[in-house]
């Protein structure tokens, strides 16, 4: 007999792109090599980053062996079809990020690749900067390809400003670049096709330039898309004494934030896992026979069937504890 579903975390599995820092470690007290990480994955479910149990009795089961062996029971009614259907990533930019883009389901079937549309929630530990983030109105593909040719691409770029507590929307063909000194949690579904159409002439460790996708960039960019990319957040009105916010709705997922400032519970109907993001301070999750400890940085998994699971906020922090609530 399968044993019963908790609360579930993952070993982080690191990525060391050139543009990454060190505040990963640093701010959420990971023991790690002295390097560079510019991306923690939390929870992913890809041949070449597979996430792995880290607490209780599943301990080492790989998140592929789980949905295969539970299915509905952890994904939900709403997605299990196919591997999970999201990823979870903490993104640190020391440099700035390439200038890229993703396909849009439209485009991925035209062109191949995978979809990617991705939510970014910028974290306590950054000072105020800016992303590049979609294209300035009367910007044409001739305009923006003769750019690329002078190096003179930023111009046509519409900078937004950022700061801890902002989030942003990013759906398939929305140009972007994250600048220097940004720290995020990423939300997106799951995909790892990225087009980079100009990394501002860096080279990587062996001296050389990265390879560029400009072709491919060039037929996924929605070249009218005037939308904000600023996502404002709307007041959810619930009885339990806490401050809860939706972030973003949209057919990959749900995003609601919560400020955990008394204890609370969250129950399932099984349409949906449901994933919890610390983005600042301490609590307890208590579900499954399971009390689970959580701090800032850590990412937990509530399986669909877990039927109620208790968040304690711990410590003086005001609120106590950051929370983003993910499910599909």
């Amino acid at each position: 007999m399968d044993a019963a579903l908790y609360p579930l975390i993952f070993e982080p599995i690191y990525r060391n792109y050139l543009w990454g820092g060190r505040r990963i470690p640093r701010l959420f007290g990971r023991e790690l090599p002295r390097g560079i990480y510019a991306e923690s994955w939390e929870i992913a479910d890809r041949p070449e980053a597979m996430s792995r149990v880290a607490n209780g009795p599943l301990i080492g089961m790989t998140l592929r062996e789980l949905r295969r062996r539970y299915g509905s029971r952890l994904i939900g009614r709403a997605g299990v079809e196919g591997p999970f259907p999201l990823i979870f990533k903490i993104l640190d930019a020391a440099q700035r990020t390439s200038l890229q883009v993703h396909p849009g389901e439209a485009h991925a079937v035209q062109i191949g690749g995978e979809p990617k549309t991705e939510f970014w929630y910028a974290l306590p530990g950054m000072s105020e900067q800016h992303l590049f983030i979609g294209l300035r109105p009367g910007t044409v593909p001739a305009l923006f390809e003769e750019a690329l040719r002078q190096k003179r691409v930023e111009r046509l770029l519409r900078v937004v400003p950022v700061q801890a507590g902002d989030a942003f929307f990013i759906p398939g063909g929305r140009i972007h670049a994250v600048d220097a000194g940004c720290l995020f949690f990423e939300i997106q579904q799951n995909s790892d096709t990225t087009y980079r159409v100009f990394d501002w002439d860096r080279l990587d460790e062996h001296g050389r330039c990265r390879p560029l996708h400009i072709e491919e960039a060039l037929q996924v960019i929605e070249w009218d898309d005037c939308e904000d990319p600023r996502v404002t957040p709307e007041r959810i009105d619930r009885a339990d004494g806490n401050v809860w916010r939706l972030l973003k709705a949209c057919k990959h997922f749900r995003i609601e934030r919560l400020d955990l400032l008394r204890d609370t519970t969250l129950n399932s109907d099984g349409r949906s896992f449901r994933v919890v993001f610390v983005a600042a301070g301490r609590l307890v999750a208590e579900g499954g026979g399971e009390r689970l400890p959580l701090r800032s940085g850590m990412t937990c998994l509530l399986p669909a069937t877990l039927e109620s699971c208790r968040l304690l906020p711990e410590g003086r922090r005001k609120p106590p504890a950051e929370l983003l609530l993910i499910e599909l």
